[in-house]
């Protein structure tokens, strides 16, 4: 137990940052030479080598983890505050089926967990997930096992299959948190509900951890957790300026971090270092494409397999995703954390969850940041692998466009490139474009 703590320990905080830090220096040496970011994009973020290293750092740790630290898998809504208060080594399932994703190895990992008798309409995060244990393969090398598996509905339902079959395989706890969808705003009898199962959570974690949740770590966590949603919030919000200094597609990559280290300080310097980045390029005029011309929204989560050549395509024609619904759920919501009220503000905050919300109040959201960040048009991805973010996007469609928005349904898959054509979404991107003077 004492070995395996030294090393966890080490690996996290010794042995990551000096790899980062030599590949650091090769590539400072490489861009002396000339090396550069090349295409129709502005200069890359210098804070993408601090991402990769904090990354890197969170999954390497994570190999030594089981044994020396109690550790949770959990979905990316989940109220992870007290998790971080008895410290936990936190897993993301979903996280890691983005990194899948964009290795390209969700067919491969599919393919081992449809031969169990699992679905390809499945979700591709689930189907990553899930056939990383079937074939025994991932690539952030190992992951630890789980002591608990936390699974919070907010996102959607097959979490709880998905979770469910988890416990099956690891024989470890699982816990629950079912949140009522809210129409409108939550009503006091559905925050009271969601408590009562924190409460629940804190005394199973605490069992597991081996001792109960401290009150002032809880509400140290809680005020990490908003802190970090507001840095995140601001560093989207340097995108108002013209040109955008960042992608929309760019964030996609950079949230990894306030889904995955919600409430720890390592979260919150790395935002507080994007956005004196992201600030200083705004103030020198630097943007995240060379010519931008257009601005659009972006619906639903990522085309990961795809994205450099999706925003190649875009940005070539001088359109940049400056805003995207995604992106912006993990700050909305985070508005809600308050540190004097543990329980109950966080019951609040992951009811509000943008997925848990309806179609009106979606609507209202991306009418809003179409308005404020001057995006004149929006392309929604109907995701065949998320069936919850992509229901009603056609009627969506409609209203955007009735509020002069021009708007393209894209028909895609975030994760399992076998559900998509390159040819026919070019050619439909190519067509939207054309709509633009």
């Amino acid at each position: 137990m004492i070995g395996r703590r030294v090393s966890y320990e080490f690996m996290s905080r010794v042995a990551v940052p000096l790899l980062s830090g030599a590949k650091g220096w090769r590539r400072r040496l490489l861009s002396r030479k000339g090396g550069r970011r090349t295409g129709p994009f502005g200069p890359p973020l210098e804070c993408a080598r601090k991402l990769k290293e904090l990354t890197a750092r969170h999954y390497l740790a994570g190999r030594y983890a089981d044994g020396a630290v109690p550790v949770a898998w959990v979905t990316s809504g989940f109220p992870v505050e007290a998790l971080r208060s008895l410290r936990f080594h936190t897993v993301y399932p979903e996280n890691h089926g983005a990194i899948c994703s964009v290795k390209r190895l969700v067919p491969e990992l599919s393919e081992a967990v449809e031969r169990e008798g699992y679905s390809r309409d499945l979700c591709g995060y689930a189907r990553a997930d899930l056939g990383s244990l079937a074939a025994g393969k991932t690539p952030v090398g190992r992951l630890p096992r789980p002591d608990l598996l936390c699974c919070c509905t907010n996102i959607c339902q097959t979490v709880l299959y998905w979770y469910r079959a988890l416990a099956d395989r690891f024989r470890v706890p699982l816990v629950v948190v079912d949140t009522p969808f809210v129409y409108g705003d939550a009503l006091p009898h559905h925050v009271a509900y969601v408590v009562d199962q924190l409460r629940e959570l804190a005394e199973v974690a605490g069992r597991i951890a081996g001792r109960p949740v401290d009150s002032a770590g809880l509400v140290e966590s809680m005020r990490l957790a908003r802190e970090g949603t507001r840095l995140w919030d601001e560093c989207l919000r340097t995108s108002l300026a013209r040109p955008s200094p960042w992608t929309g597609f760019d964030s996609f990559f950079h949230l990894a971090p306030i889904v995955a280290m919600r409430g720890t300080g390592e979260c919150n310097a790395y935002y507080r270092m994007l956005l004196d980045e992201l600030k200083d390029r705004v103030a020198r005029g630097v943007g995240g494409i060379e010519n931008e011309r257009v601005r659009l929204l972006w619906d639903n989560l990522p085309i990961w397999f795809h994205l450099r050549d999706l925003s190649t395509l875009l940005a070539r024609e001088g359109f940049n995703v400056v805003c995207t619904t995604y992106a912006s759920a993990w700050a909305e919501a985070g508005r809600r954390i308050d540190p004097a009220d543990p329980e109950g503000s966080a019951a609040r905050a992951y009811l509000h969850v943008f997925l848990n919300r309806d179609l009106p109040h979606r609507l209202s959201l991306m009418k809003r940041l179409c308005e404020e960040y001057g995006a004149t048009g929006a392309i929604l991805h109907s995701d065949r692998s998320c069936k919850p973010y992509s229901i009603g996007q056609i009627d969506l469609k409609d209203r955007l466009v009735e509020a002069g928005v021009r708007s393209l349904v894209l028909e895609a898959d975030h994760a399992d490139p076998r559900a998509w054509s390159a040819e026919q979404a070019d050619n439909r991107l190519r067509a939207f474009m054309e709509r633009f003077p």
